[in-house]
């Protein structure tokens, strides 16, 4: 700054003023101090400066997979809510790995960050109570923090899996098979609860042989499918929990002469495309996250109160595969 205001011709008070946009300079100073700069290549130290207002204008977000394209949307929209509040958003994924989201997250709180958004891994969050007691606002998305009272976004995954297979029952189907994610998951426990109360709704039996829960890994997919179809009362239509067990479901299927009702949770690229498109109950992973990164926002502006749970509701996209009527 002293070599800025040294070729300006000016006070160092005056660079700041420049710097900062503050008023009380002239045009005529403001475009010496500019043309000082740019020869200069001067640059401010916004790190000094945010720590002297005490934030630091960045924010976490740790997601379960980045290369999960459920997620790709869910962190653009949190990005573009960071970059409209001039904020960096630093990004890492848990693996589902209860012990990486905590590194991760404690990593991002050792740089200071003003805020976090979690999609947990862990069941257990307790070891951010003193970090959210130091001020770092915190949200969770997709999935309720454990432990702790905190902030969190959902989606309505029991209403949205029951109209999905109240979809399936609507269409003749009686016997449907459920394949779903890791029981303890919160979306896995919540969507196998939703399937449970469409078939108890229209009192139908659940034999322990329809319902798969596990790793999305397609050996473990496609051996639960395979299952499903086999014995003398095979299931006529399968409900996939998430998007990875869909396309599984799908691959497996088409390798089978039988016709099989498909309904997925979760949309994916080209599920409209193939033959027949795929039916899903869609969430919305952007709005997850825009509301999420609102939220936040409204925090680390001084909104305060009790922690807020709000739940978005999912859309069935009826496209072909499942509105197939049951094959005797």
């Amino acid at each position: 700054m002293k070599d800025v205001a040294a070729r300006a011709g000016v006070g160092l008070k005056t660079v700041s003023r420049v710097v900062n946009e503050e008023p009380g300079v002239t045009e005529d100073t403001i475009s010496r101090v500019q043309a000082a700069i740019d020869a200069l290549g001067f640059r401010r130290n916004d790190s000094a400066r945010l720590l002297r207002k005490g934030r630091t204008a960045s924010i976490g977000l740790v997601l379960e997979d980045l290369a999960d394209p459920f997620y790709s949307p869910l962190s653009r929209a949190v990005e573009d809510l960071a970059r409209a509040h001039s904020t960096l958003l630093f990004t890492g994924s848990s693996a589902e790995d209860a012990d990486r989201e905590q590194e991760l997250v404690l990593a991002f709180c050792a740089r200071r960050v003003d805020g976090l958004v979690i999609v947990p891994a862990s069941e257990d969050h307790r070891y951010l109570e003193p970090e959210i007691a130091a001020g770092v606002a915190t949200v969770f998305v997709d999935r309720p923090a454990g432990g702790i009272d905190a902030d969190v976004v959902l989606s309505d995954n029991a209403g949205g899996t029951r109209e999905g297979v109240a979809h399936l029952i609507a269409h003749g189907h009686r016997r449907i098979g459920f394949i779903g994610d890791l029981p303890r998951i919160h979306t896995a426990a919540e969507r196998l609860r939703g399937y449970r109360e469409a078939m108890d709704d229209a009192g139908l039996p659940v034999h322990e042989n329809w319902v798969s829960c596990g790793p999305t890994a397609p050996g473990r997919v496609r051996a639960a499918v395979e299952s499903m179809l086999s014995g003398p009362e095979p299931v006529t239509a399968l409900f996939a929990g998430n998007n990875r067990i869909t396309v599984t479901a799908v691959r497996v299927l088409a390798d089978l002469p039988s016709v099989v009702a498909l309904v997925g949770f979760d949309d994916f690229e080209l599920a409209d495309l193939l033959r027949p498109a795929v039916t899903v109950v869609a969430q919305d992973p952007g709005q997850l996250g825009r509301t999420a990164a609102g939220l936040l926002f409204q925090r680390l502006d001084g909104v305060a109160g009790a922690p807020k749970r709000v739940e978005l509701a999912c859309r069935l996209i009826p496209r072909g595969s499942g509105e197939l009527p049951p094959v005797p």
